[in-house]
Order: structure tokens, then sequence, then C-alpha cells
């Protein structure tokens, strides 16, 4: 069972959803740590150039978020601790950890200028790396509108020692955790085929250099699981996806999928005779 589960009967909203981070919560490891760091280690030797992206401007982070990171876990989690080879600090860190990790830098804008990434949800990190926040999210529909502006001002406010995290979920029809190349399209069958993702993001000042580092914490369950689980997964899931813009719908691969999860929405989508 996954920890999270960020749905409820309320129409979609795209936002922010910020949370104070408690210190000691910045990594989650749980009972499959040891399959996902070794699917980790091996996506970085055999898929480095989709996975890992570095430029210069991101060296001087990635040593410190590797010290942090290190002074982290012998503290909170000490037995996580291992020894460092002689790779790229930041790759060293992201064997340490289940989270991927980005590190975005304050130049004209904040851009993208290290990143280890793993577990991709139908996007590539090589299409992303130097890019800003604007440009990052860009094929989100309405984000520009809604949170292009609170996004950036976030980001200039975050505090050293005042860390945030939110949620944000999708569903697919495949539980693995490596799926840069899935379509934007629906995933066929009913609730049966279904896996729902969710990203849990944190947010951190890095206090020397002032880099914002951004960790994503994927999880992933099948959707018939949640639902036996929690009668009111089904209803919610599906008023979610119905209340979403078309374009957001789109963007998601949700088209179709409320309707198919409830009778009752497809007896209303029909044409009057």
């Amino acid at each position: 069972m996954i920890p999270y589960v960020p749905l409820g009967r309320r129409p979609f909203r795209l936002h922010m959803g910020l949370r104070p981070l408690e210190p000691s919560r910045w990594f989650e490891f749980d009972d499959d740590a040891a399959a996902v760091l070794s699917l980790r280690a091996r996506l970085i030797e055999d898929e480095r150039a989709r996975v890992v992206a570095l430029e210069p401007a991101g060296r001087a982070p990635s040593a410190e978020l590797l010290a942090v990171v290190l002074g982290h876990l012998g503290r909170f989690h000490p037995e996580r601790v291992a020894p460092v080879g002689d790779d790229h600090p930041l790759v060293e860190a992201a064997r340490l950890v289940e989270e991927d990790l980005c590190l975005m830098v304050r130049e004209d804008a904040w851009r993208l200028r290290a990143a280890v990434v793993c577990f991709p949800s139908r996007w590539d990190l090589r299409e992303k790396i130097g890019a800003t926040l604007r440009e990052i999210h860009g094929p989100v529909p309405g984000y520009e509108a809604a949170l292009g502006d609170p996004v950036d001002a976030f980001f200039e406010r975050i505090d050293v020692g005042r860390a945030y995290w939110r949620l944000n979920w999708t569903l697919l029809e495949t539980p693995e955790l490596f799926v840069p190349d899935a379509a934007r399209a629906a995933p066929g069958g009913d609730l049966a085929d279904w896996y729902f993702r969710v990203e849990r993001q944190t947010f951190t000042r890095l206090p020397e250099t002032g880099a914002v580092v951004f960790t994503i914490r994927t999880y992933v369950a099948a959707a018939t699981e949640l639902a036996r689980a929690d009668p009111e997964f089904v209803g919610a899931l599906s008023d979610q996806m119905a209340s979403a813009p078309p374009a957001v719908q789109a963007y998601k691969g949700w088209v179709g999928l409320a309707e198919r999860l409830d009778p009752r929405r497809r007896a209303s989508s029909r044409p009057d005779p």
C-alpha cells in the first residue's frame, strides 16, 4: 500500500498545495528500498544519458548537496550511510536515496542545472536540462496562467531551514517506475488495468550555494488495491478526472476514464435523442 492517495470528493484544481516539511521526513525509505536503490543503480549505469544530466553550473550545488544528504542520513537514517565513490557528487547522492534529485540554480531565472531522474513519468530529462521553471512546465495546460508567477515567487522566498512538500498524481497502465516514453494517452482497459502513480515532491534551499533542491519520490499501486482499501477511492478518482478541463484531461491521459469508471457519467454524456 502506498502512503499517499491525494484525492478528495472535490473538483480538480491546478494548485501548488504546499505544506511545511518536517526535517526528518526529507527522504523516505520503505520495504521496497533495496529493490528501488538497485533499480536506480542499474539505470544510472545502463541509461545514464537519459537519467543523468549535469552542467558546470550545477557542480558546486551538487557537491554541497552530497554533503547535506550524508549529514541528513547520518542524523536520521544512520543505517543508510554508505561509502561514497568517485562519480559526480549528485550521482553519488542519488545512489543513497529513493528520491530523484534536481538542482535549480538562480541565474537570469531559476534554471535546472543538474539532475538525476531515474523515474520520469512521460518526460525526457534531456529536454529539460538548462530550462527555466516556466520552460520546464510549458507543456502543462494552465500552468502559465495559474502557477507561473506563484511558483517563481515561491522559489525566490524559500528560506534556508524551511522546506516544503506537495503531492502530484496520475494514472498509467504500467507499474514500472522508469517510463520516459509512455504516451500521453488514456490507459486501456478499466480499473483492473490501471496503476495509481503518486509523486511526493520536496523543495529545500542549500545554505551555501543558494540552489534549490527539488526531490521526487515516486510511489505506484494497483488501482484495484486502493479501491479495496478505501470505498471512496473510485468515486473520488472519477470526480477528479471528470472535473478537469479538457486540455488537462488530454495532457494527463484521462480522456474517457471517468466514464469508464462510472456508468452514470456514460449515460449523462450521451446526446439527447
